[in-house]
């Protein structure tokens, strides 16, 4: 089947879902949606918000401090498996990842940790990074994976307005970036680049700051990646710019795959 997946950073799931641009989700042709930053409890959610009629839906809040964080997985497709949060202790806690398992592939929804709050997040993000490839190493002896989110950090200078101003800010860090390199050589494949090509000017993020979202002054930083495996069956790669009502905008992958 032609499965068609989405993931979205609301930034505040609560606030989104009463503006007008939450008719997205009600027209939305998806298969799968992955919300990041949700910031709330599900019971802090409206009924029929939180399991909207024709979907199934899995919410993860963060437990470490209240409207912080929270991802959310919205499913047409039954999985065979579902998995709230990182599988070790030390990475628990926040909020960050939904892991399904399906019959084509693990799919990870998973919310990066942002590393500019300092020395100490900045250790925490890379820590975050390796335990999450480690984990999805192991599970990609079996099958492949999917795995959608806020990576929270911009690959390759294209993938930012101003990569020169940058170099500094955590984001852009020749560390991040360096992981990232690590991450794509150990056979995941980026799927927008991998369709899209070398597209200039396609951002996911734009600062709320100095009107950056009207004058295309972002970052890409919401992907979809496969494992190698994949790749074959990568049909589509796209970034919704139009969609508005978050500082951030979605992203879609379609995949050829068996459910």
């Amino acid at each position: 089947m032609l499965l068609k997946l989405y993931s979205w950073n609301v930034n505040g799931i609560r606030a989104l879902s009463g503006k007008p641009e939450w008719s997205w989700f009600a027209g939305c042709d998806g298969h799968i949606v992955g919300l990041q930053e949700t910031k709330a409890e599900p019971e802090q959610v409206p009924a029929a918000h939180r399991d909207p009629e024709g979907w199934k839906a899995w919410w993860l809040a963060s437990r470490v401090k209240k409207g912080y964080s929270g991802v959310a997985v919205f499913s047409r497709v039954e999985p065979l498996a579902v998995h709230l949060d990182m599988p070790d202790p030390a990475w628990q806690g926040e909020g960050r990842c939904i892991h399904m398992e399906f019959p084509a592939f693990h799919y990870f929804n998973i919310y990066f940790p942002n590393g500019g709050q300092g020395e100490e997040r900045l250790k925490y993000k890379l820590g975050f990074y390796d335990a999450f490839l480690h984990h999805a190493e192991d599970l990609r002896r079996h099958k492949p994976i999917v795995v959608c989110g806020d990576f929270n950090t911009a690959h390759r200078p294209i993938d930012l307005a101003r990569p020169k101003d940058n170099e500094g800010i955590s984001g852009f860090l020749p560390i991040e970036r360096a992981w990232m390199d690590r991450f794509t050589a150990a056979g995941y494949v980026d799927t927008f680049r991998l369709v899209q090509g070398d597209t200039p000017h396609a951002y996911s993020w734009w600062s709320y700051k100095t009107r950056a979202r009207e004058r295309n002054v972002g970052w890409r930083i919401d992907y979809f990646f496969v494992s190698e495996e994949l790749r074959g069956a990568v049909r589509d790669a796209w970034i919704d710019m139009h969609v508005m009502g978050s500082d951030h905008c979605p992203v879609g992958l379609a995949l050829d795959v068996d459910m």
